[in-house]
């Protein structure tokens, strides 16, 4: 069977499995649209939580990032499931505890105002909003590839497939729905690591094939991948770096924090029936979780050997000379894969010494040694530019695996940024019919109003973020990472002080939440170029290119974290504490000792 079919039959497989649970475990109170109704068993429920937190990030893009950075991609390994642990121990189980069904709902009861329950629905939402760029995005990728269709139609298409498991289904639907996406996207993700680690070291585990010797030698893969790289002028792979100290100390810990502070995680834990099951379901889920991320680094590392494999073709050869003339494959001669990625513009070559073969090296190299060789040889410059994202979804392909394994990686893809995008709806969602409809605007709503708002706010968010995923904005690059910094700064200080501080203020929230968000948003935009005063580009007030101190906008959450809590401890000392009963309250949920289903009162 061709490739194209394959690909069709596995994608609609799960697509069809998918609507068929939506429509099982469709919602019929507002309890199941936000909570699941509270009685998820912890592992149904950490199984959900690793799909809800496992995004198109982290199955097309973390790989390929690590691939791209060599040593520096560990910051979001520590960041993300560093930031996982954080949320599991300080967070989770106290919010459970508090037994609401959103983190704007628990931040206006804890700091006694509405106010502060809108500001924290406004970070919300440009948090989520943010995020759910990428996950269309990674959507339009998937299909534009696999199934023979525009980015544009993809997205259209994973519009559709959302629409009806999360409007119908809400938080129920989605938990279930989750559960068969994570199987769908664990199994896409590690069949292929495997067959490809047998290939190159023998080893049947892809993380002992990282540090193993390559098949039939005594060179060990990433010893042969840090010459590889250091010839073609590229950075020594086990050692590179993202950027300063300081700026990969800033962007792992806004990453963590980031991660704690994200709500469309956060309510997983408001779906289990005790607080003691809100500790096992972040168990399980971490144990999930590791299964991709401690497989990640074999798949980029792996994978950026085969594909200078593919395009140098001196790489595997003792001796071989990466610059010579016939060390480059010649463009007739390029595999099929390279030509049905081109169709999608995250592979492009470009011929400029006019020899007909494909140069991959890096011409911006100061390893003098290197670019010698290269004028020596004839080379020109780089010809061929390799998009991060491609490199998971295209590694079986460079791999020449069985089309079934190709097939099986698409509908991984499409599944883990589906997974994700339904969780970040729902958090949209219920933030709007809930936090804002139920809580400010019309307190009186009855309980079948409120979920005809939910279902239409869902909606109206999956039109909202299709759009956005098929127009995004000049920002867009990097939006993961500006979701988690916009979560670290203005969400989890928030969180952490209604949970830690007793005394702290309405006042001293609300204004750290306005602080740390205007704080990360003004450094990200101006960083971009997008503010101008009198003709004078505001990048040169934020240290130029480089960003203060070398802090990149990605790892600008910190600061704006940083900010946050400053602001908020020095507004609630020129303020009144927080009165007595909260105070009480907070007490109380610090002892997380048993807790009934989430009721939302």
């Amino acid at each position: 069977m061709d490739l194209q079919t394959t690909t069709y039959l596995m994608v609609g497989a799960s697509f069809a499995l998918y609507l068929g649970i939506a429509f099982w475990a469709r919602a019929g109170s507002v309890s199941e649209f936000y909570v699941a109704g509270g009685g998820v068993h912890p592992i149904t429920n950490g199984m959900a939580t690793a799909a809800d937190w496992m995004s198109a990030a982290s199955f097309i893009s973390m790989a390929g990032l690590i691939s791209n950075m060599g040593y520096g991609g560990a910051v979001f390994l520590m960041g993300w499931t560093g930031g996982y642990v954080l949320l599991a121990m300080l967070l989770a189980p106290y919010l459970r505890k508090f037994g609401k069904f959103t983190v704007p709902q628990f931040i206006g009861d804890r700091f006694y105002s509405k106010t502060a329950s809108t500001v924290a629905v406004v970070c919300l939402l440009t948090a989520s909003t943010t995020y759910i760029i990428g996950q269309m995005t990674g959507v339009g990728v998937a299909f534009s590839r696999f199934l023979n269709v525009s980015s544009d139609t993809g997205i259209y298409i994973g519009q559709a497939i959302v629409f009806f498991y999360a409007v119908f289904g809400g938080m129920k639907g989605i938990t279930y729905t989750q559960v068969a996406q994570y199987i769908v996207l664990i199994f896409a993700y590690i069949i292929p690591a495997i067959f490809i680690s047998l290939n190159l070291t023998g080893s049947f585990l892809p993380q002992l094939g990282l540090g193993a010797d390559l098949a039939g030698t005594d060179t060990a893969l990433l010893t042969k991948l840090d010459q590889v790289v250091t010839d073609l002028g590229f950075n020594q792979y086990t050692t590179s770096s993202a950027g300063s100290m300081l700026n990969m100390f800033f962007y792992t810990v806004s990453l963590m924090i980031g991660t704690a502070g994200l709500p469309h995680v956060i309510v997983r834990f408001f779906t289990v029936p005790k607080v003691a099951d809100a500790r096992a379901s972040a168990g399980w889920a971490l144990v999930f979780i590791a299964l991709l991320y401690t497989t990640a680094p074999a798949v980029g590392a792996m994978a950026k050997l085969n594909l200078h494999n593919t395009v140098n073709t001196a790489v595997m050869k003792d001796g071989g000379d990466l610059y010579a003339a016939e060390s480059s494959i010649k463009n007739e001669d390029r595999p099929d894969w390279m030509k049905r990625w081109e169709k999608t513009g995250l592979l492009k070559w470009e011929d400029k010494n006019a020899d007909g073969r494909i140069q991959y090296y890096n011409d911006a190299t100061k390893n003098e040694v290197a670019k010698g060789k290269a004028a020596t040889a004839g080379w020109k410059g780089n010809e061929l530019t390799v998009n991060a994202d491609i490199i998971v979804l295209a590694n079986p392909e460079i791999a020449l695996l069985p089309n079934w394994v190709i097939a099986l990686v698409a509908a991984g893809g499409i599944a883990a940024a589906l997974s994700t995008a339904a969780g970040l709806l729902m958090a949209i969602s219920s933030a709007v019919s809930h936090d804002l409809v139920k809580n400010v605007f019309n307190p009186d709503i009855s309980e079948k109003g409120e979920l005809l708002a939910g279902k239409i706010a869902m909606a109206v968010a999956i039109v909202i973020s299709g759009w956005l995923g098929l127009n995004p904005p000049g920002f867009a690059a990097g939006t993961v990472a500006l979701a988690f910094g916009i979560a670290a700064s203005s969400l989890f200080p928030a969180i952490m002080m209604g949970i830690f501080s007793r005394t702290m203020s309405d006042k001293g929230a609300i204004a750290g939440m306005l602080a740390g968000l205007f704080t990360t948003l003004f450094y990200v935009f101006a960083h971009k170029g997008l503010f101008f005063i009198k003709g004078t580009d505001f990048v040169d007030m934020v240290g130029g290119v480089n960003g203060w101190f070398g802090i990149t906008p990605e790892a600008i959450g910190t600061l704006g974290a940083i900010v946050n809590f400053t602001v908020a401890f020095l507004v609630n000392k020129l303020t009144a504490p927080a009165p007595k009963h909260i105070q009480e309250l907070v007490e109380s949920i610090r002892v997380p000792k048993g807790a009934g289903a989430a009721t939302g009162h």
